[in-house]
């Protein structure tokens, strides 16, 4: 339920209560329904209705509340503020902003039942009608637009429900998100403001194949595992593997319009990362600070558990509002698994016949309900719009094998798989290349061929046959030792090892090798590619192993990531390496 002008309908009473889990008796309510629970009005949702009694999961922390308090019924379900200002704002599971939620309290912890509309009722935008009167309008039509910030221009849309009409008044100026800004003949007035339930997707026209990647400045993701626009990724992996650097590194430089970044259950000095970071770094495509394009959603681990399921309802709703006027959105779940443990705890609470491990039986249909409202859409106003959604999955102890992984690799189409013995021998991003996989390769290969090289596909799968080679090899290895290897195999592993250390080994916490545009990405592995090539050919000449890895020109190829002007360092670092293996023949 958004946070303003709540009317409400009837009372209940509170009969027991069990953690989030609250029952009342005498509530007349409907599944779904929004409710303030107790003296202090904690905000909840009714989950179910047996006959007369209701069971309420309560969004915030419930000790203290006891039976014969009073519940109150809103007669609405979860709905989520749209509207200019959503951006730039971090908010809790629930929508509500932070900053607004720490001037009301003056204090840095958040009392229980204090309430905040999501958007700012009260600030005016500067409103440029994109309609006039006399037009006809239908429903997700744009009819004008708001600079919300320097780099995002709002598109004010005919809500989704609307009927439409005529334009009979709109006038540009000065307005609140409250006030009329279009009146249509039917009677209908259109604000700013748009009130959306979380739990029901936005309608979108046809749902298209994804042809275009989102790029995130990644070597191993744009190289070996690309997502598509409109697509779906998991990153499963240990704890400390990288999965939450890696999603940072996502939300910082991927080519999406827009980001929504959910902490969902994690860490509270994660969140505080990113609250410092986003406002400093510059969006690599606009050189505006990257919060401008951000809205952070934060659900920390401290803060209640039944929020944790609101949290990422409220971020793909935001989401496919700004789908809806032509953008491209990267929403990052951090992590799914949190909110999994939360359905969890609310199922035992119900006393729910339990799935596997404890999760509830509708777990799959739950992750697949979110992940299905990704893609890449043609809008119902004539536009084109997607939703990239990267789902964080923490299994305890790295067992892929869980239920959460699994259920989750059935619906997505790309696997970034982290590796804890990558992670531990400092290799970031620690995606192992054995384990990942990604199902948009084949559809994206024509884009990429296009913008960046013609054999990209080609280069690419070069590098695919020597890691899965070098992976072979290295079981003989440890069992022999690399010496005893032909001369052929011993140059493959050395080849297989700049392929790792200089291509997909990346520093996210260099200024310049935290970003690197495919161009770069494929001539780094173009350069790799002629060390191969002229190193076997010197071997075919008769040149030992020992003297073609012992050149000058090599150990360069590993400093290639941190240079600028990398154009003019790798032309002069191929044509030294050509020159010193041909002197030694």
């Amino acid at each position: 339920m958004s946070q303003a002008d709540t009317t409400v309908r009837e009372d209940g009473i509170i009969d027991s209560v069990s953690g989030p889990v609250v029952t009342a008796v005498d509530l007349d309510a409907r599944m779904n329904d929004v409710v303030y629970v107790g003296d202090e009005g904690l905000m909840g949702e009714v989950i179910e209705i047996e006959g007369d009694i209701t069971t309420i999961q309560v969004y915030e922390e419930t000790s203290g509340v006891g039976p014969g308090e009073p519940v109150e019924n809103t007669g609405d379900p979860l709905t989520v503020d749209l509207g200019p200002g959503v951006l730039d704002t971090i908010y809790d599971g629930v929508q509500r902003p932070l900053d607004v939620l720490q001037e009301k309290m003056n204090s840095a912890f958040l009392d229980r039942g204090v309430d905040a509309p999501g958007i700012d009722l009260e600030k005016e935008w500067e409103f440029t009608p994109e309609v006039e009167e006399g037009d006809t309008v239908e429903a997700g039509d744009v009819v004008g637009t708001v600079p919300e910030t320097v780099t995002i221009e709002h598109k004010v849309l005919v809500p989704p429900n609307s009927e439409g009409g005529e334009v009979v008044a709109i006038e540009a100026g000065e307005f609140t998100v409250e006030e009329t800004v279009v009146e249509l003949d039917s009677g209908e007035e259109i604000r700013m403001r748009q009130e959306w339930p979380v739990r029901e997707a936005r309608p979108a026209g046809d749902k298209k194949t994804p042809t275009e990647p989102l790029l995130t400045g990644q070597r191993v993701q744009d190289g070996l595992f690309p997502i598509a626009k409109g697509g779906t990724a998991a990153i499963p992996g240990p704890f400390g593997s990288g999965k939450t650097v890696t999603q940072q590194q996502l939300a910082k430089w991927s080519d999406a319009d827009i980001v929504v970044y959910i902490g969902c259950g994690e860490r509270g000095n994660e969140m505080t990362e990113v609250i410092e970071d986003f406002p400093e770094l510059p969006d690599p495509q606009t050189g505006n600070p990257l919060m401008a394009r951000t809205t952070l959603i934060a659900n920390t681990s401290n803060m209640p558990v039944a929020a944790r399921e609101s949290c990422v309802y409220t971020g793909i709703t935001i989401a496919e509002y700004y789908r809806d006027m032509g953008y491209d959105v990267a929403l990052m779940a951090d992590s799914t698994s949190r909110w999994a443990e939360a359905m969890r705890e609310i199922s035992s609470r119900l006393e729910e016949m339990p799935g596997e491990e404890g999760y509830p039986a509708y777990l799959a249909a739950r992750l697949s309900q979110f992940y299905e409202r990704a893609g890449y859409f043609d809008n119902i106003n004539g536009t084109e719009g997607s939703i990239s959604v990267v789902g964080a999955v923490s299994p305890p102890g790295g067992d892929f094998s869980e239920p959460v992984t699994q259920n989750t690799l059935r619906i997505v189409k790309c696997f970034w798989a982290l590796d804890a013995d990558l992670a531990e021998r400092r290799h970031f991003p620690s995606i192992n290349w054995n384990e990942s996989y990604s199902l948009y390769r084949e559809q994206l290969d024509p884009w990429f061929e296009e913008n960046v090289a013609d054999d990209w596909a080609e280069v690419r799968q070069w590098a695919v046959d020597t890691l899965d080679e070098e992976g072979e090899l290295q079981e003989i290895v440890q069992l022999v030792g690399k010496d005893a290897l032909p001369e052929d195999q011993q140059l493959t592993l050395e080849v297989a090892r700049y392929l790792r250390e200089a291509w997909l080994q990346q520093n996210a916490f260099h200024d310049v090798d935290t970003y690197c545009e495919p161009d770069k990405t494929y001539l780094i592995l173009t350069t790799i590619k002629t060390f191969n090539d002229e190193a076997f050919d010197a071997l075919e000449a008769g040149v030992p192993v020992e003297e073609i890895t012992d050149i000058d020109a090599l150990p360069r190829i590993n400093r290639i990531g941190v240079q600028e002007d990398y154009e003019a360092y790798m032309d002069e670092l191929k044509d030294d390496i050509a020159a010193q293996l041909r002197e030694l023949y």
